[in-house]
């Protein structure tokens, strides 16, 4: 069997930019200028840019990278696709500096290339989870410590981080929250659930009128060292934070608390895109490149390390 990264896209700039064209513009080219579809031509000649087409309607130049994480960036558009590979297949993520080492390109030019990756893993899916009664874990973890903030008992110093996980999809979604309370955490819960929904928690006392605005509510005495009741568990949500904390800990090492929003969109993506699903490495490469569009991420608006 071939190896993956053999494939001529991402070796060579004419077939990464024709790869790129039939995932972006599956119905042919669209100008990012004015939205046209007709009368574009494609720019012809050895001293032309790489993929340079000409819309005949507001007769502008551009090409698929214009209104994208590419947009601006000197990076050879084979080498991105190699990035958004290697970063849809590492489970627990790859760093900036192995990044960097495979690519040959510079530590400030791979954080910067990751970030605007997992802007493009940012899916902003809204359908509600637990529909038709379904099950929904819910769950919160901490990472890390706030800035300028003393150690302060277990947790109080760290990010805190919910985790929602639909049992009959296998999806998640995590969010960055200022502090796992109920008043942060219940429109969050509100916003993301069906209220048919069968939700499941651990038996932390803010829960428990969340667990009201549902069908069903049922809790795990984590205190009493009960973990399974039944149907009744967290431990698929724990399980989803598992692998982010062995990733932002072993991969990542340290997160600003400015950032922790992508990355939490970077494990997300691949949790809810991975192989027991039914997506490859490769789908889940491509499944990036529908979300690259009106993603550009500035490095002003990514901020310095």
């Amino acid at each position: 069997m071939a190896s993956k990264l053999s494939s001529k896209h991402l070796h060579n700039e004419d077939e990464a930019f024709a790869y790129v064209e039939a995932r972006v513009w599956p119905n042919g080219p669209v100008c990012p200028h004015c939205g046209g579809v007709e009368r574009i031509s494609k720019m012809q000649g050895k001293s032309t840019r790489k993929g340079l087409y000409k819309c005949y309607q507001c007769r502008k130049p551009f090409t698929v990278r214009m209104g994208t994480i590419f947009e601006s960036s000197k990076v050879p558009l084979h080498v991105w696709l190699q990035a958004i590979f290697l970063i849809a297949g590492s489970k627990k993520g790859i760093s900036s500096n192995q990044l960097a080492s495979i690519l040959g390109l510079t530590v400030k030019t791979a954080w910067f290339l990751s970030h605007r990756i997992r802007e493009a893993m940012r899916e902003g899916d809204l359908a509600p989870f637990g529909q038709g009664g379904g099950a929904v874990e819910v769950g919160e973890t901490y990472i890390g410590r706030k800035k300028g903030m003393p150690i302060r008992g277990a947790y109080h110093h760290k990010m805190a981080v919910l985790g929602l996980v639909d049992r009959e999809t296998g999806k998640a979604r995590l969010f960055h929250v200022d502090k796992a309370s109920g008043a942060n955490i219940q429109p969050i819960v509100l916003e993301n659930l069906s209220r048919e929904a069968r939700l499941m928690t651990d038996e932390n006392y803010m829960y428990r009128r969340i667990g009201r605005e549902f069908a069903e509510h049922s809790a795990v005495h984590h205190y009493n060292k009960e973990y399974v009741r039944g149907d009744v568990t967290t431990n698929t949500v724990e399980g989803a934070f598992s692998i982010f904390k062995r990733g932002m800990r072993g991969v990542y090492q340290h997160c600003a608390e400015k950032h922790l929003h992508r990355y939490l969109a970077e494990f997300e993506f691949r949790y809810s895109h991975r192989l027991a699903l039914g997506v490859d490495d490769t789908a889940r490469a491509d499944k990036i490149l529908s979300g690259i569009v009106g993603k550009r991420l500035t490095y002003e608006r990514a901020g310095a390390r």
